[in-house]
């Protein structure tokens, strides 16, 4: 059992009321977008043609090079909404109409670095992470990530198997022919509801599960790890979910999952999968969704590609975290 050694762990019992514990009828329409002004538009193609003059590796690149004023003003929009307001954001948006890939990634790299930390999103090292149907299918152990495929995802944080990062960046280059629709939910607010309907499988969320670990980690270490779903800190309610890497974690390990266990999973899913939970958008070439990982769960509905490979689906995704090293592990 993954719940071997476990010690007791702080609970929330009380009800979050902060603006990040929502629902979909809580948000209005445009919530959490940020538009770019047109004096931002204006810095970012200034700095668009600084970065053609002047070629550098994306990973070399640092805001505090750039003289970005307005866009930092946008920035800080941008953080109070994922730390004090629903917990997501999104921008509205690059101009990617007069831009090539590479430098509209660049700007976007800019931006994002004003929020903190980029940090490598896989074990071999790499942080700027393409997000493409690679046509390779998810199976228990074998390190396909979600990501790399036009499946459907169920509601997840990411790395909830290794290291969350605190917030994860997603940047449309090209969005599907069609599917792929963009969805958040708010874990807070689904733990509210747990915790009046069934505050002993909420509990059990507390308690650690087996994650399968995507083969991201060095060949001598376990494929697995544990975790609980819900981590309290006295502030702030963490959440590491993704149901599938807990029941590939426990088909990996070869053991059953406990049917507590099961069924605290199985209720929080219910929860978050509720038509009224979800608030969900489409992506459009040059918008920027940014949320945070700690909190809010995540996902993209299955999509069919373009047959053209220069119009097929094309993210750019970043992860941002401001404790420890870049490292993968931290």
């Amino acid at each position: 059992m993954a719940t071997v050694g476990k010690t007791s762990p702080k609970i929330l019992r009380e009800i979050e009321t902060r603006p990040v514990a929502w629902r979909n009828t809580d948000l209005a329409e445009d919530a959490g977008v940020v538009r770019v002004t047109d004096a931002c538009r204006a810095e970012l193609l200034d700095a668009a043609a600084l970065l053609q003059a002047n070629p550098l590796p994306i990973v070399s690149l640092r805001p505090d090079d750039f003289d970005l004023p307005v866009c930092r003003a946008l920035m800080r929009d941008v953080k109070a909404a994922l730390e004090t307001g629903v917990g997501f954001a999104v921008i509205d948006r690059l101009p990617v109409d007069a831009l090539d890939r590479e430098t509209a990634t660049k700007l976007y790299w800019l931006l994002t670095n004003m929020l903190g930390q980029t940090v490598a999103q896989k074990w071999d090292g790499t942080v700027v992470y393409d997000v493409r149907d690679t046509g390779k299918k998810r199976e228990a152990g074998n390190g396909v990530r979600s990501s790399t495929t036009n499946e459907g995802q169920g509601y997840h944080t990411d790395n909830s198997f290794n290291l969350p990062p605190d917030y994860v960046a997603l940047f449309c280059l090209h969005p599907a022919k069609d599917g792929g629709v963009n969805g958040v939910i708010s874990f807070p607010a689904a733990h509210n509801e747990m915790l009046e309907k069934c505050p002993g499988l909420l509990e059990r969320l507390y308690e650690p599960f087996f994650f399968d670990r995507q083969q991201e980690h060095s060949p001598e270490d376990s494929p697995i790890s544990q975790a609980p779903i819900f981590r309290y800190d006295g502030d702030t309610l963490h959440t590491q979910f993704a149901d599938m890497l807990v029941y590939a974690g426990y088909d990996v390990a070869g053991e059953e999952i406990d049917p507590k266990g099961r069924a605290a999973i199985e209720a929080l899913t219910a929860i978050i999968e509720a038509p009224d939970a979800r608030h969900d958008f489409v992506f459009e070439p040059g918008q920027i969704q940014i949320v945070d990982n700690r909190r809010l769960g995540h996902r993209r509905t299955a999509y069919t590609d373009w047959p053209e490979e220069e119009r097929r689906r094309h993210l750019v995704r970043l992860w941002i975290r401001n404790t420890g090293r870049p490292f993968y592990h931290g």
